[in-house]
């Protein structure tokens, strides 16, 4: 029972998936629930396969090798991981942005390292996006420099942030609160800093939270130190020892 008890704790938290506050993490809860119980049966069953067949290898037993292989080794797997594939590839579709309607998208601009967003009013902010709760959003994600990753776990899936192409991702925040965004693609030195938060407001107060948005674009950006990799200056060393001892310079 400890296993179990130990894993609990993943399953909320401020960045848990599993703890979703919309309809677009539910789908991917939804998503989760379904390939994880179904990698658990087709665990189980190799498993207990394998120790039915320990088990009586004494035992003389009649069975068709073509069978075991064809429908065990090929029809089975087929048919299971185009199910999962499918109904994957179908919710993974749900999350995206199909609406040409502009009226509602917020602009999401990436760059090392910070996160600034842009809002059809014209009103920007840093940092911090603002969105009304109760009601469905479209960001338009994109980067200035290198490939990122827009990821909110408990309103939705993630999206890229890509140079030079727009990708749109359709998300809701079901009661206002606050919620955790990072980069999920790693992006360099400052990867750890491109955090922000997403402040979902009650649509009556979205109007004045949006007119108090600059202020967030004041706070100063993290400061980072280029440090020297210890295993880079290890790695330096022998090769010179080793040149040395080959009489190369």
């Amino acid at each position: 029972m400890i296993p179990p008890l130990i894993a609990l704790p993943a399953c909320s938290g401020i960045y848990s998936a599993l703890d979703p506050a919309g309809p677009a993490a539910e789908r991917v809860e939804v998503l989760w629930v379904i390939m994880f119980w179904s990698a658990v049966a087709i665990v189980t069953g190799v498993m207990a396969t394998a120790i039915y067949a320990m088990a009586t290898r004494d035992r003389e037993r009649a069975f068709s090798t073509r069978r075991v292989l064809v429908g065990w080794g090929l029809i089975f797997p087929a048919l299971t991981l185009s199910a999962l594939m499918a109904f994957a590839f179908l919710r993974g579709e749900q999350l995206l942005a199909r609406s040409e309607d502009e009226s509602d998208v917020i602009r999401v601009h990436a760059e090392r390292w910070e996160w600034r967003f842009a809002y059809p009013g014209g009103e920007q902010s840093a940092r911090v996006l603002h969105i009304p709760a109760g009601r469905e959003f479209t960001v338009a994600i994109t980067s200035g420099d290198v490939i990122h990753s827009f990821w909110v776990p408990r309103l939705g899936g993630k999206m890229d942030a890509v140079p030079g192409r727009l990708n749109r991702l359709r998300l809701q925040a079901d009661q206002p609160g606050i919620y955790y965004g990072q980069c999920s693609e790693y992006c360099g030195l400052g990867h750890a800093h491109m955090q922000f938060e997403v402040h979902a407001h009650q649509p009556a107060d979205y109007a004045a939270a949006l007119a108090n948005a600059d202020d967030v674009a004041a706070r100063p950006l993290p400061v980072l130190d280029q440090r020297s990799a210890p295993a880079g200056e290890i790695i330096e060393r022998w090769t010179d020892r080793v040149f040395k001892a080959l009489g190369i310079s």
